[in-house]
């Protein structure tokens, strides 16, 4: 061997070696073909337990976008493959799962979580090992990490828009209720804040555990108050029995205000359309929005999944979560998180809620709030929709 072949030997060896110590391969697209055909991503959210009502479906539109950029050829010539891990509604499992994908799968981006109870355990998994989450779920805002790229609205985004409408069109009289966590207190503290700014009266506040069932309590003190609105923040399967109590108390859409800023089409598929007819919804996305983009997504997603499922908010923004990934990393010709994440400030894509952006620095999307009512099959009739608002996710009160 010439001293010219030993030391470029030397040299690959040195950069092989460096490689496999990564959390995941470095690839540089532009010379990936020779050295692999396929990427690694994860999918990481809840099969069981009681937030799967949820989750289930964002794991369909997640695998959805994987099978159309698979067949469009990939990442830049590399076949996507999916390792799906079940986050079970288990808080340590997510983490567990999380350290799982990026240590032993080695996986470029993991799609997933939902609640922020299961964001918040795996964020230091993913900041400690440089992996990368896009979290697909409307959540509190009040973060921004270097390792997560958030694709559905944080509170700012929804509920000052919602309560500014509320109190504008159905009233200043207000009960709110939630599970009991970070983002439904999160959502509230900021709704009461809007509320004591506008003029408006709380008068009952509740919350109860994610999986919780026996409403009574609660229905009871509703009737007692006599609130224009019930903002509603109870989160996952609690839903179904929340809104089944409360059309058994004679409580409907019909005769209270009611906005709920976690039911979007998909949850309602298991609440049952009758129990939350001409009730409002404020969510960023709506099935029933009219663009080639969102009947293009509709179509392939109940060709694929059954005529009769529903798309919601957080399909769609798990749907697009994994294009933008693809998008960044063929910018940026690397699946190197911190040259992807480089590549996803002020990244737009025409996406089935309409053209969205990420925010120059601070990883979340530029959003609008639509609010809608819900029909008697399920889906949502739009009756107001803001201009793209601006991601704030440290707003000051």
């Amino acid at each position: 061997m010439s001293n010219f072949n030993r030391r470029q030997f030397i040299k690959t060896s040195s950069a092989i070696a460096a490689a496999s110590a990564l959390p995941f391969p470095m690839i540089n697209i532009r010379t990936a073909g020779a050295q692999a055909n396929t990427v690694k991503v994860g999918i990481l959210h809840s099969l069981t337990g009681t937030i799967a009502i949820a989750e289930k479906s964002v794991v369909d539109a997640e695998q959805l976008a994987i099978e159309e950029l698979n067949k469009a050829g990939g990442v830049s010539g590399h076949k996507i493959e999916a390792v799906v891990e079940d986050g079970a509604s288990d808080w340590p499992t997510f983490a567990e799962k999380a350290r799982k994908l990026i240590e032993k799968d080695k996986v470029a981006a993991v799609f997933g979580c939902y609640t922020s109870a299961s964001r918040k355990a795996v964020l230091p998994v993913f900041e400690k090992s440089k992996g990368l989450l896009y979290y697909p779920t409307y959540y509190e805002g009040l973060e921004q990490s270097p390792n997560i790229m958030y694709t559905a609205q944080e509170a700012s985004q929804s509920v000052i828009a919602a309560m500014d409408w509320l109190m504008k069109n159905k009233g200043k009289t207000f009960y709110m209720i939630g599970s009991d966590y970070i983002w439904p207190r999160t959502t509230i503290k900021i709704a009461k804040a809007v509320l004591a700014k506008g003029g408006g009266k709380l008068v009952g506040e509740d919350y109860y555990p994610l999986g919780h069932i026996e409403f009574s309590s609660a229905i009871n003190k509703i009737k007692g108050a006599k609130p224009d609105v019930i903002l509603n923040c109870v989160v996952g399967g609690s839903n179904v029995a929340f809104f089944k109590q409360l059309t058994a108390a004679g409580i409907t859409g019909k005769n209270q205000t009611v906005l709920s800023l976690a039911v979007s089409e998909e949850e309602v598929s298991g609440i049952g359309a009758d129990n939350t007819v001409d009730t409002l919804t404020c969510m960023g996305y709506f099935q029933s929005l009219k663009n080639p983009a969102n009947e293009k997504f509709v179509k392939s997603f109940k060709a694929k999944y059954g005529a009769n499922r529903g798309v919601g908010d957080t399909l769609e923004c798990g749907y697009i979560s994994v294009h933008l990934w693809k998008m960044a990393a063929e910018k940026a010709k690397s699946f190197d998180v911190e040259k992807v994440v480089a590549a996803s400030s002020n990244l737009e894509i025409d996406a089935p809620e309409g053209k969205v952006k990420f925010h120059a620095a601070n990883h979340h999307l530029w959003k609008h709030a639509r609010i809608g009512t819900f029909q008697p099959d399920g889906q949502v009739n739009m009756i107001y929709e803001s201009p793209l608002i601006e991601p704030n996710p440290f707003p000051k009160l």
